[in-house]
């Protein structure tokens, strides 16, 4: 099959007479003629060129443009429709970081219960975006419509915002991770404050105010060594540039609660792990590692002492999430105007019980059946902190939180998801 630049090629080129025994008269008549034809020819094909070079740019650009208003209608009536509230007393709530660990189990939490709900994720490759991506095809599944976008984008959520009233912003978008910190600090900034700045602006600028619930982390606690960590304990000693962004983040909500009547409540989140969980925490490449016979390193603290985790396992978190929406009041501003004070809590989301790492190492080789090979060494000084243990006596009360899952049965469910997400047969794995 010939292409269409050979199709627009005459197939037969026209041929030149040469008719010598033409009169000069004759002969420079025809030569005339022949050339005023050839040039009037001329002209109409150009025009005719011209104009289907016209119609042709006006053709893509109208049809640009048609598509551009297509999707830009679309993309509303998606918006719309995932922010549909399908239960009586329902929230509809924007989940920034939808497509990462907490975002994605809160996201489905809601929606399954009758909530609207429209998620935010700028797919960062901090870790495998694949795995976010297939997070997102869980969302998908339960019709959350996940927007690819930066919460740094102010023209994005004032868009939103125009679209939908949310009653709630669930804010979990943030650069997470103590020792990346180190590698790349402007990512720490550019998320974890300018983002929240800019999705706090959103906030107040828009009419109704949502609610605010938002995730703070349990390295705001930095260096104290009073057990357990209570919210009312002193949080200027950050241990890394990670935990400095969160307290940081905690001074900012506080300003926005305070001039602007935003409802904020923060949640100073221990150690989450569980089933679809980040690749760059210790249990998870601790997995992958012991699976692949890889060794793996165990850092100790001062004097020897093992390590200690407040372990929190995925739905517990999730209970917390959404009990503090359900319990959170409204704002009180509209417009960037405030009419009165408006709620402010912090609260720990533990489980309470430390494990060393030691010992959640001995629980993965069981639930694996495969020894690990451990490196022991002291810990750097890299930001990481010897211990967290979570008093959550407040969320108790307050929002009936109340962990269930222990570390042990945690990750027996992580273990199975696994193997079952990265296609491992533990028949095959044992040695």
């Amino acid at each position: 099959m010939r292409g269409l630049e050979e199709e627009f090629i005459p197939s037969t080129p026209g041929k030149f007479k040469d008719k010598t025994y033409y009169s000069g008269n004759r002969q420079f008549h025809r030569c005339f003629a022949s050339t005023s034809t050839m040039f009037l020819w001329a002209l109409f094909l150009l025009a005719l060129t011209a104009s289907y070079l016209s119609f042709q740019s006006f053709m893509d650009s109208g049809t640009r443009y048609l598509s551009s208003t297509w999707e830009s209608l679309h993309w509303e009536k998606q918006v719309r429709d995932s922010a549909q509230i399908h239960r009586v007393n329902g929230m509809s709530v924007l989940v920034t970081g939808a497509a990462g660990f907490v975002g994605s189990h809160v996201s489905i939490a809601l929606k399954k219960r009758g909530d609207g709900v429209v998620g935010i994720d700028n797919f960062n490759n901090y870790y495998d975006p694949s795995l976010k991506k297939a997070r997102k095809n869980l969302l998908n599944l339960q019709n959350v419509y996940l927007i690819e976008g930066d919460i740094n984008d102010v023209h994005m959520l004032a868009k939103l915002f125009d679209i939908v009233a949310f009653t709630h912003v669930m804010h979990l978008a943030a650069q997470a991770g103590v020792r990346y910190a180190m590698e790349n600090p402007k990512s720490y900034v550019h998320s974890n404050i300018a983002g929240l700045v800019t999705l706090l602006e959103a906030c107040k600028n828009a009419n109704p105010q949502p609610a605010i619930v938002w995730a703070s982390s349990s390295s705001v606690y930095g260096l104290n060594e009073k057990v357990p960590f209570s919210e009312s304990d002193r949080t200027d000693q950050p241990a890394s540039l990670y935990a400095a962004t969160k307290k940081a983040g905690e001074e900012i909500t506080h300003t926005y609660n305070h001039i602007y009547g935003l409802s904020i409540t923060g949640l100073r989140f221990f150690t989450v792990y569980g089933p679809w969980g980040r690749p760059d925490m210790a249990y998870f490449s601790f997995t992958r590692n012991i699976l692949q016979g890889k060794p793996i390193t165990v850092y100790r603290g001062k004097n020897r002492v093992d390590l200690a985790r407040d372990f929190t396992y995925i739905d517990d978190i999730v209970k917390g999430c959404v009990g503090s929406l359900d319990t959170a009041g409204k704002s009180t501003g509209s417009g960037g105007k405030k009419r009165g004070p408006a709620m402010f809590r912090i609260f720990n989301l533990g489980n309470t019980s430390p494990v060393t790492v030691p010992m959640m190492v001995a629980m993965l080789e069981k639930h694996l059946k495969v020894k690990a090979k451990k490196h022991v060494l002291d810990m750097p000084g890299n930001g990481d902190v010897p211990f967290t243990h979570a008093n959550i006596s407040l969320a108790q009360k307050e929002l009936g939180y109340k962990p269930t899952t222990n570390l042990q049965t945690g990750l027996g469910k992580f273990v199975r998801w696994y193997l079952s997400y990265y296609g491992y047969r533990q028949e095959k794995s044992v040695k």
